[in-house]
Order: C-alpha cells, then sequence, then structure tokens
C-alpha cells in the first residue's frame, strides 16, 4: 500500500496594501505570527537606506521615515500590481531594481520570520487576492494576479494558492444561522461575499463581488479636497506671455495625494516645474510649500497626516478635528469635521453601497433577507461607510469584533488544507 504524500507546510498571508499579516492554524484555532516584537500585523511599507541600501520593513520603515533617516519610503506596493509600473526598473541609490523584486523582499522577510517564530520551512503560501484588483480592466485584473504569483515565487515559495479575500473572512466570522454578507474595505480594494450558515455551523458560500476602491482612495480624496489647496491646487499661475493666469496643472498635487505615486515625484523635473509654477503664482507662498515638499521629500509624512486627520474626524468625542501638518510649516493645519469628512467620502460611500448591493443582485437576493453584516478592514468603521451601508441594510446586525484580522484568521485556518 502506497503511503500518502505528506502536505506542504503552508503559511496563510494576507498581502494588504496597508497592512500585511500572516500565521496558521494551531489545535484549530488562527496563530498569526509576530511578524515583529508583540505586533502581529505590521504595516505593507519599506525604506531604503540611504548610506547601504538596506531594505527595512513595517514599522521600522515607518519609524525611519518619521524620524527623518536619509532613505526612501514606500507604501501601497500592492496598487502597482497589474500595471506597467511594476516592472520599470529604477535605480534606488547604489542598485537597480524594480517592484516586483521589492514586494518579493517584503514577502521573504515575512516568510524568514514566520520560519524564525515556528521553527518550520514555509514551502508554500496561501495568498488572499481581492475580488478584483482592477474592477473596470479584466487584463489587468488577470495580469495582477500573474505578477504576484512572481513575487512568491521570486520570494522563495515553491507553490501559491489564491483565496478570495472576503471568502478568507468567511472562515474565521462567528458561527450564526443565517444570511450573512462580508463587507471588507481594504486598503486599496472593497470586496463582499454572501454565505449562509446553518445550525450546525457548516458555510456556503453564494458569490463573491469586488471594485478597486478602498481606504488609500478615501485618504487620497481627503488631501485632494483639503490639503491639497494649501500646496496651490487650484491657485491661478500667470501666464508667461500675457496677463491672462490659469489655474495651477491638478497632475502634480494628484499623485502628491496618492500613495504609490508619491516617490515617483522626487526628481529634477518634477522639482523644476513646481519651481516654475512657484515663480508664476499669483499666490507663491501656497506653490513655495509645494517646492518644499517636493525638495525634502515630504509626501509621505503628508499622507500619513492625512490618515491621522481621517481617524480623529471619524472620531464622534473629537469636538475639532484637523490634519496636523506642522511638518511642513508651524501652526499650519487643515480642518476637518466630521460633515467634511463625510462629504469627500460621499461618492465613494455610495458606490460601495451600490455594489454591495450589486453582490446581492448576482444571487438574487433582497437586502432584508441579509441577517448581518460582517465589517472588515479599518476603512469598514468609518461613519460615512457605515451610513450608507446601515441605510441599504436597516435591519441586519453588524458586527465588527474582528476587523483588522478576519482576512489573516481566516487564511490562517485555510492554510493547511491548500494543497490537499
Amino acid at each position: 500500500m502506497t503511503k500518502p504524500a505528506s502536505l506542504p507546510t503552508t503559511l496563510g498571508i494576507d498581502f494588504g496594501t496597508s497592512n500585511s499579516a500572516a500565521g496558521l492554524a494551531v489545535a484549530g484555532r488562527p496563530w498569526l505570527v509576530e511578524i515583529e516584537p508583540g505586533e502581529t500585523t505590521l504595516p505593507t511599507a519599506v525604506f531604503f537606506e540611504e548610506a547601504s541600501s538596506n531594505m527595512r520593513i513595517g514599522r521600522s520603515a515607518t519609524r525611519a521615515l518619521i524620524s527623518g533617516e536619509e532613505g526612501r519610503f514606500m507604501r501601497a506596493l500592492k496598487s502597482l500590481l497589474g500595471t506597467p509600473l511594476l516592472r520599470e526598473e529604477r535605480r534606488i541609490y547604489k542598485q537597480k531594481t524594480d517592484f516586483i523584486q521589492i514586494i518579493a523582499s517584503f514577502l521573504n522577510l515575512i516568510k524568514t520570520r514566520a520560519e524564525a517564530a515556528t521553527g518550520q520551512t514555509f514551502s508554500h503560501a496561501l495568498s488572499g487576492r481581492p475580488v478584483h484588483f482592477h474592477s473596470s480592466d479584466p487584463q489587468r485584473d488577470a495580469q495582477a494576479e500573474v505578477d504576484l504569483r512572481e513575487c512568491y515565487l521570486a520570494a522563495g515559495f515553491e507553490d501559491v494558492s489564491f483565496l478570495y479575500e472576503p471568502e478568507a473572512a468567511v472562515r474565521s466570522a462567528r458561527p450564526k444561522p443565517g444570511l450573512g454578507l462580508i463587507v471588507d474595505i481594504g486598503g486599496g480594494t472593497s470586496d463582499f461575499t454572501l454565505f449562509e450558515q446553518n445550525t450546525e455551523s457548516e458555510t456556503r458560500i453564494i458569490c463573491s463581488h469586488g471594485l478597486r476602491l478602498g481606504g488609500t482612495d478615501f485618504d487620497r480624496q481627503i488631501s485632494v479636497d483639503h490639503v491639497m489647496p494649501l500646496l496651490g491646487r487650484g491657485s491661478a499661475i500667470r501666464n508667461t506671455f500675457g496677463k491672462d493666469t490659469l489655474p495651477a496643472p491638478n497632475r502634480i498635487f494628484n499623485d502628491l495625494a496618492t500613495w504609490q505615486m508619491i516617490p515617483f515625484l522626487y526628481t529634477a523635473e518634477t522639482r523644476r516645474a513646481a519651481q516654475e509654477l512657484e515663480r508664476q503664482a499669483v499666490e507663491s507662498e501656497k506653490l513655495a510649500r509645494l517646492t518644499t515638499v517636493l525638495e525634502e521629500e515630504l509626501g509621505h509624512d503628508l499622507a500619513f497626516a492625512v490618515e491621522r486627520g481621517k481617524i480623529s474626524a471619524n472620531d464622534l468625542e473629537n469636538r475639532e478635528p484637523t490634519i496636523d501638518l506642522r511638518i511642513l510649516e508651524r501652526g499650519l493645519s487643515a480642518p476637518l469635521a466630521a460633515l467634511q469628512l463625510q462629504d469627500s467620502l460621499a461618492e465613494m460611500a455610495r458606490r460601495i453601497a451600490e455594489n454591495a448591493q450589486e453582490t446581492l443582485q448576482l444571487s438574487d437576493t433582497a437586502p432584508a433577507q441579509v441577517d448581518r453584516l460582517v465589517l472588515v478592514g479599518g476603512s469598514s468603521l468609518l461613519g460615512a461607510i457605515q451610513g450608507e451601508l446601515r441605510a441599504l441594510f436597516p435591519e441586519a446586525e453588524f458586527e465588527m469584533r474582528n476587523a483588522m484580522t478576519a482576512v489573516a484568521d481566516g487564511l490562517a485556518l485555510s492554510a493547511a488544507e491548500a494543497f490537499r
């Protein structure tokens, strides 16, 4: 009798736009690895030290940025999957690389730290993925998984299997008979899975749906609406050969408000363009701030300030929330009251609610039939999002107890069976 082949040792990895985690099942429960001391989740961020080109990840990368160390900071790398930018070769200080290798190095560090923490060697990975990386472009959507697979193989895994992130979250949801909807608002995408559980806690996935819209898009819109005008967005620029004026071009401000585009702005060409705008500006003091941001590479500092302001404005007990911009200029801030936050996010919140409804339509299910919504991801906790969802599902129970780790927990629980 032939002895059955043993299953490969598989690590569940939640590689997210904003945060990442890894784990496996222990005694039937999810166990997430401490990828950093005392922390089972870490920011999906990297920092290349200028002196050595050494790459730091997670909170170490963020601390390097905040403390003003010389180097290059990058975040939201997952958003580049499926795009031409992913494979463009770039020089980062002493070495040439591309984003395939940067992501692979990030995943390799997760693998290495998980192996050190568990004493196991992980030859395989079960990776979460959004239902759609690119919801409006099927070709890019398909290419993104090809790219992510290449990153895992380059990271040292022999093979990788993929599981939709909201379906992973179902695996870790509290057992309760009835019809449920996972609403997973990640850093780059919003995903939905309709599922049913019976009295024996057996689960049936009915359908999944998603769109490319998430927390980094929220940050971008808040920045465009409330921070970029202080740097000259919308300001009048004098015509070099006449008295007429035109608004400052939006592209540079839009890119500066976009997490994954910030590193591409620190070029001599962009800095010269900003200096020219400052010389011709009616409100030159505002464009001078733009020049400072580019020359001192403060783009990510501004983005973190926006993120903190968003969280502050979502706290109803905070009476005077602002976006603190002292990193740029003493005393500078942008008011961000709860109603201003809601106005900035209103259109995106509406689109998310529409896609939640489209998920139900795929299975001819009415909103009134849904017993509970399981909210996953930090952005699902925003008042603007919950307001739209409560209007659509007024009778449903809202569950938020495991919002930050539901996907990682589900992948950990599913990892051992991924290659059966």
